[in-house]
C-alpha cells in the first residue's frame, strides 16, 4: 500500500502486549479519546508524521485474545475488522506482539491476516527478551509469516523512528492467507461471499459466526445470514475450536524454530515476587494493605491541592461579588457557575492521585496479579477481580473509582462495578458522619478501649461494604447471563514503569472527566442554584423583610442578619418549597422539613449538608460543628413540641446518608461510563429505595 493512500492504520494486540505503550511512542501528546458509538468502550486515535512529511491517523483498538471475542472490547474490534463501512475500518495493521511471548500473541496475528490487511508485526519487549537470554530471528519469522517485522521496546523507545519508516513504506500486497478452510468453512464462506458485500473469505465466515451480534447488520442481512447458517449445518462453536488448534498447530513450530531461550534462564525475580504476592493467603493480605495506603495517599495528599482550588475558588468568588453589582448575574455566577466549576476541579487531584498510583501498579504488571487472585471471590457478586479496585478505590472518591472499572471487559460485570461502587463510604460523606455521631452518639468506651462513636464510624463503612457486595449478588440474579465471561489474562514480567506511558493515562482519564462528566455537573449547579435563589411569587423579598425586621427587634450584628435572611430565603425559595412539599413523605424516618432541603441541597455534594443546615440554623460559620450540634438539639417539631433530633432520627439520617445517590458528580460520571440515562437514573433510584427502606427501618427500631 502506498503512503499516498495510507489514511488510518490500527494498532492491535493481546492485552500486557505493551501496545499502549507503543501507542504512546508513535504518538505523544497528539492522541485523543473518543467513544465508539452504542457502547462505552474507549478508542484512542493519534497521529504519526511520516519523515517524508505527510502523515496518517493511528487507531489504539482494545486489546483483543482473538476474532472470536468473550468480552465487549473484543467484539468492538470484530465488529470494526469485519464492517468496511466502519469510520475505524483500517487500511493497515500494526500488529504489537510480547516476543518474550510469542506464541501465545500470534493466534489474532495470523487472524489479522487472513482478513486480507497489510500488516507490520511489531515484536516488543525486546530489552526484556535480551536481559532473559532469547534470541529471535526476526529475518526466518518474517519469511515463514509473510509479514515485515521490526523489533521495538516500547519503554525504551528502541527502534521506534524504525517502526515508522517501515510503516511509512509498508508494501500494498496483502500477505498470502495464513489459515487452510476445512470443507465446511469453505461451503460456508462460498455461500456467505455470493449472498453478501464481503469478497474476503474470512470476513465472510466471521460474519457466520457473530451474525447473530454484530451491530452493522441490517435485520435483513442477519436473516439471511441466519438462513445460510442453518442451510449448511455450520456447528459455530465447534468451528472456532478446531480453527483455533489448527493455527497453534501451524504456528507454534515457526515460534520454536524463529526464538531460542537458554533452558536456565526462567524470571527468577518474577518467579520469587509471585510466589508471596500471589500467595493464597499472604497475597490478599498483602493486596489489602497496599490499597489502604492508595487510599491513604489519596486522602492525604489531596488535601492540599483541594484545599488550594477551594481557596482559589472561594477567592474568584469574592473577586467577583465585590466588583460585580448585586443582582440575579452576579449570585449566578457565585453561587451557580463558579460553585459549580468548583465542584468540577475539587475532584481533579483524587483523580489525579488515583490514576497515579493505579496506573504504577498496572505498569508494574502487579494489577494483572490481583486480577487472578480475587476473580473467582467477587464473580459470586457479579462482578470480577479487577473491581475489587474500584471498590477499594471508591472508599477516597467514587468518581474516579468508577472510571478506574474501565479495565472491566465484562459489560455485565462493568456494569455491576458501577452500580454498586457508590455504596462504598467516600471521604465526602465524613463530615456528614462527624456532625451526626457526634449528635447522637454519646462519646463512651466499650471494654475500655473502643469508643462507641469509632465503632458507629466503622460501622457506617462496613454498612457501604455489605450493601455493594449483596446488590452486586441481586444485579447478577436479576440480568442473568448476558455474556459469557472467562478469565483470560496474562501475568507480565513485573518491570520498571514507562513514565511517559503513565503521565499520558494519568493526563488522559483527568480530561475524561472534567470535559465528561464536568458538563453534566455543571448544569446540575446551575439548576440547584436556581431552586435555592428563587421562590414563587414574592416571596423571596417578603422573606427578607421579616428576617430584617427581626434582626432588628433581636439587635443582631451584621453577619447574624445576613445569616437570617439567607435562612429565611431559602425556606421560601422552590427548594423550601420543595422541601415541605416532601415533608411528609419524609416524616416516617423522623425528619422535618429543614431536614429535607438539606437532603435535596447536598445531591450537589454529600458534604453540603453541613452547609445547609448551618444556614438553615442560621450559624455564622459552616465549620462550627459545636454550634451546629447544639442548634440542632434544640430543634423541635412545632406541632408536637418535641425534640427533632433523637437517637433514632440521628441514627435514620446516618443510614441514609451511607446508602443513598447524595452526588451529582458520582451520577454525571455514572452516565458517561454507562452512555445511558437508563442505568443512571435506575441506580438512582435504587439507592433512594434502599437508604429510605432501611433509615425508615433504623428510626422504628430506635424510637
Amino acid at each position: 500500500m502506498t503512503q499516498a493512500t495510507l489514511q488510518r492504520i490500527a494498532l492491535l494486540g493481546n492485552p500486557n502486549s505493551g501496545k499502549s505503550t507503543v501507542f504512546n511512542q508513535l504518538t505523544g501528546l497528539r492522541q485523543k479519546t473518543g467513544n465508539f458509538p452504542g457502547v462505552t468502550v474507549d478508542i484512542k486515535e493519534g497521529k504519526i508524521d511520516f519523515p517524508s512529511g505527510k502523515s496518517i491517523v493511528l487507531t489504539d483498538l482494545p486489546g483483543t485474545y482473538s476474532l472470536h471475542p468473550t468480552s465487549s472490547d473484543e467484539r468492538l474490534v470484530t465488529s470494526i475488522l469485519c464492517d468496511p463501512d466502519s469510520d475505524y475500518f483500517p487500511d493497515a495493521i500494526v500488529y504489537v506482539a510480547d516476543v518474550t511471548h510469542l506464541e501465545k500473541h500470534l493466534l489474532l496475528l495470523t487472524q489479522l491476516i487472513d482478513l486480507g490487511f497489510p500488516v507490520l508485526l511489531a515484536l516488543n519487549m525486546t530489552d526484556v527478551a535480551e536481559e532473559k537470554g532469547m534470541q529471535v530471528n526476526a529475518d526466518a519469522l518474517s519469511r515463514k509469516l509473510q509479514v515485515p517485522i521490526v523489533c521495538v521496546s516500547g519503554r525504551t523507545g528502541q527502534n521506534i523512528p524504525l517502526l515508522i519508516r517501515e510503516l511509512e513504506n509498508l508494501p500494498e500486497k496483502s500477505p498470502q492467507p495464513f489459515y487452510r478452510f476445512r470443507e465446511e468453512e469453505s461451503i460456508l464462506s462460498d455461500a456467505i461471499v455470493q449472498n453478501s458485500r464481503s469478497k474476503n473469505p474470512y470476513r465472510a465466515l466471521l460474519l457466520g459466526h457473530h451474525h447473530a451480534w454484530l451491530p452493522f447488520l441490517s435485520d435483513e442481512s442477519r436473516a439471511t445470514l441466519a438462513a445460510i447458517v442453518e442451510t449448511k449445518g455450520f456447528n459455530s462453536l465447534k468451528a472456532q475450536v478446531d480453527e483455533t488448534l489448527d493455527r497453534y498447530d501451524r504456528f507454534t513450530p515457526i515460534v520454536q524454530a524463529s526464538i531460542q531461550t537458554k533452558p536456565d534462564a526462567p524470571d527468577s525475580r518474577t518467579d520469587k515476587l509471585d510466589a508471596v504476592l500471589t500467595h493464597r493467603i499472604a497475597g490478599p493480605l498483602i493486596f489489602v494493605v497496599l490499597m489502604l495506603l492508595v487510599f491513604q495517599a489519596i486522602y492525604d495528599w489531596s488535601t492540599l491541592p483541594m484545599d488550594w482550588i477551594e481557596g482559589l475558588f472561594t477567592q474568584i468568588n469574592a473577586t467577583a461579588s465585590e466588583w460585580l453589582p448585586d443582582n440575579w448575574f452576579r449570585s449566578l455566577l457565585t453561587d451557580g457557575i463558579l460553585a459549580g466549576l468548583s465542584g468540577i476541579l475539587v475532584f481533579v487531584p483524587q483523580i489525579f492521585i488515583l490514576f497515579f498510583l493505579i496506573t504504577i501498579l498496572e505498569e508494574l504488571g502487579y494489577m494483572a496479579r490481583v486480577v487472578f487472585m480475587f476473580d473467582k471471590f467477587m464473580r459470586r457478586f457479579g462482578m470480577n477481580g479487577r473491581s475489587i479496585v474500584a471498590l477499594i478505590s471508591g472508599g477516597a472518591c467514587a468518581v474516579p473509582a468508577i472510571m478506574s472499572s474501565r479495565t472491566i471487559g465484562n459489560w455485565q460485570e462493568r456494569l455491576i462495578t458501577v452500580m454498586v461502587t457508590p455504596f462504598i463510604s467516600c471521604s465526602a460523606r465524613l463530615p456528614v458522619y462527624a456532625v451526626l455521631i457526634g449528635l447522637a452518639v454519646p462519646a463512651k468506651k466499650v471494654f475500655g478501649v473502643f469508643g462507641l462513636q469509632s465503632i458507629t464510624f466503622g460501622a457506617m463503612y462496613l454498612l457501604g461494604v455489605v450493601a455493594a457486595l449483596l446488590s452486586g449478588w441481586a444485579m447478577k440474579k436479576w440480568l442473568g447471563t448476558r455474556e459469557i465471561s472467562y478469565l483470560a489474562i496474562e501475568l507480565p514480567v513485573y518491570r520498571v514503569p514507562h513514565w511517559k506511558n503513565v503521565w499520558l493515562t494519568v493526563w488522559e482519564k483527568v480530561l475524561a472527566f472534567v470535559w465528561g462528566a464536568g458538563k453534566i455537573i455543571l448544569v446540575i449547579s446551575m439548576v440547584l442554584w436556581a431552586m435555592a435563589s428563587f421562590g414563587p411569587g414574592d416571596s423571596m423579598a417578603a422573606a427578607e423583610a421579616t428576617a430584617v425586621q427581626l434582626a432588628q427587634e433581636r439587635q443582631l450584628d451584621s453577619v447574624a442578619t445576613a445569616d437570617l435572611i439567607a435562612a429565611r430565603q431559602l425556606e421560601s425559595s422552590y427548594a423550601g418549597v420543595l422541601g415541605k412539599v416532601i415533608e411528609p413523605a419524609i416524616k416516617p424516618l423522623g425528619y422535618d422539613w429543614k431536614i429535607g432541603i438539606a437532603l435535596i441541597t447536598s445531591f450537589a455534594a454529600r458534604e453540603v449538608f453541613v452547609g445547609t443546615m448551618s444556614t438553615i440554623y442560621s450559624i455564622g460559620s459552616a465549620d462550627n460543628e459545636m454550634a451546629l450540634r447544639a442548634k440542632m438539639k434544640s430543634a423541635v417539631w412545632t406541632d408536637t413540641g418535641t425534640p427533632v433530633y433523637t437517637l433514632a432520627t440521628a441514627l435514620s439520617l446516618l443510614v441514609f446518608y451511607a446508602l443513598a445517590m447524595q452526588c451529582m458528580s458520582t451520577l454525571a460520571v455514572v452516565k458517561k461510563e454507562t452512555g445511558s440515562w437508563k442505568w443512571t437514573l435506575f441506580q438512582f433510584a435504587f439507592m433512594s429505595a434502599l437508604a429510605y427502606v432501611a433509615a425508615w427501618l433504623v428510626y422504628v427500631v430506635f424510637s
